[in-house]
């Protein structure tokens, strides 16, 4: 859909993306985990928040949260009902069409607008890009926040990490402040410092020279580190697992800081009990109490929703940091437009087994092409298998008491893994 047809959309709703403060959240990678914790600092600070994340795991109205709260299916259904008639007249009027995506901003924006009692802020990721995203509709906002840029959806954005930069450095506009993730390319870094240099907007560079981050401690628990900054210098936790993850805590503090800068309540307590506070599912989440037919000493089962190369690589060091083991039986599926070899690549060294798999999804990659392509890299004792609850079976009968059983490759498996461990053990 064009943005123009967005736009459209949006003024026969009377612009419900208006009248609110606007964090706007763009990258390749972290803006799901950054948001949240956004959202987690400034509920600590009272402040009343509605976020706009995707993908979800189990439901589309995890997308739409009112102070980390998804809306109820009730309520997404009202609202959705609501707008389908200014969706029909917007579609008929321009004999366009309108995404899912586009659909889904419209009713966050709708319900954000209307909710009682009002909404202070409001967080919105972006869901491909920035310049010509369904989010792109302000002329203004208060704060941008770009998580690391790195190469992604390039028929679409661009086929170097300079283009991609400037396509999501796009939605920077006039006299906001723009916080930058540390990046792995320097371009990235220039690219983004001109977007604000022309249109008139500040920039906080979180990886350069005055930002210093020092790890303190991995444990299970959480992570704790220190984050020394011209805006004031912090010890903090956060509960979600894996270096990357301290990176997206440091951003979202720092644009916290930000936002306290300029006349927020937000202080250094509410930054601290934020990030500690923020929760993931299916982000490196340790499923507490998974065991293997209700029997004692069962492995660590770890669901994570790593669905490309940089994310595999990511999982991969959390695993060697916290269990310093390569003893990882992988439960493995993915979509079709999928690199599974480069995926596979990254977590093979951690490699016990591997189980493929497939979610119920129609884009489902078939589990023996999984484990052919599984084969060429290295030659662990593998099965496929048609259903995510099978192969996580299959996984417990061959594991040991200090086996890790990873569940990974595509948030449908995860999320199908999800729900069938947490059946399982409720019903012991």
């Amino acid at each position: 859909m064009s943005l123009d047809t967005m736009r459209g959309l949006l003024k026969r709703l009377g612009s419900p993306q208006l009248g609110r403060h606007t964090i706007h959240v763009t990258g390749s990678k972290g803006k799901g985990s950054t948001c949240i914790m956004l959202a987690s600092i400034l509920k600590q600070a009272g402040i009343r928040t509605a976020s706009f994340t995707s993908p979800h795991l189990h439901s589309y109205t995890e997308r739409i949260a009112i102070d980390l709260e998804p809306i109820s299916t009730d309520e997404f259904v009202r609202a959705l009902t609501e707008i389908k008639p200014a969706i029909e007249e917007e579609v008929q009027a321009n004999s366009g069409w309108l995404s899912t995506f586009g659909i889904l901003t419209a009713l966050f924006f709708h319900i954000t607008k209307n909710a009682q009692p009002a909404i202070d802020w409001q967080i919105v990721e972006v869901g491909m890009g920035g310049r010509y995203d369904a989010t792109n509709v302000f002329e203004t906002k208060d704060l941008v926040v770009v998580t690391p840029i790195s190469l992604e959806h390039v028929e679409v954005l661009g086929s170097s990490q300079t283009e991609i930069a400037a396509n999501k450095g796009a939605i920077i506009t006039p006299g906001c402040t723009a916080i930058l993730a540390p990046q792995k390319d320097a371009s990235v870094r220039s690219v983004i410092g001109r977007q604000c240099h022309m249109v008139g907007a500040d920039i906080v560079d979180v990886g350069s020279r005055p930002f210093k981050l020092k790890m303190l401690s991995h444990e299970m628990s959480g992570q704790a580190f220190s984050l020394e900054s011209p805006l004031g210098n912090l010890d903090l936790k956060v509960s979600l697992l894996g270096t990357h993850q301290v990176t997206n805590a440091a951003t979202a503090a720092i644009a916290a800081k930000v936002l306290a800068k300029n006349g927020a309540n937000i202080t250094d307590e509410n930054i601290k009990d934020g990030l500690a506070n923020a929760r993931i599912h299916g982000r490196f989440e340790i499923i507490p109490g998974a065991t293997r037919n209700g029997l004692p000493n069962a492995p660590t089962v770890i669901l994570d929703g790593a669905h490309n190369h940089e994310s595999a690589a990511a999982l991969a060091t959390t695993l060697k940091t916290l269990f310093k083991s390569n003893k990882c039986i992988f439960v493995l599926g993915v979509n079709n437009d999928k690199n599974i070899n480069a995926i596979w690549r990254e977590l093979h060294p951690m490699s016990k087994t591997v189980i493929s798999t497939r979610s119920q999804s129609l884009r489902a990659m078939d589990p023996n092409a999984i484990a052919d392509a599984v084969s060429f890299q290295s030659v662990p004792l593998s099965a496929s298998t048609e259903s995510v609850p099978e192969a996580i079976e299959l996984a417990f009968k061959s594991a040991e008491a200090d086996d890790i059983v990873c569940i990974t490759g595509s948030l449908y498996v995860v999320a199908e893994a999800r729900d069938y461990l947490l059946a399982q053990t409720h019903k012991q």
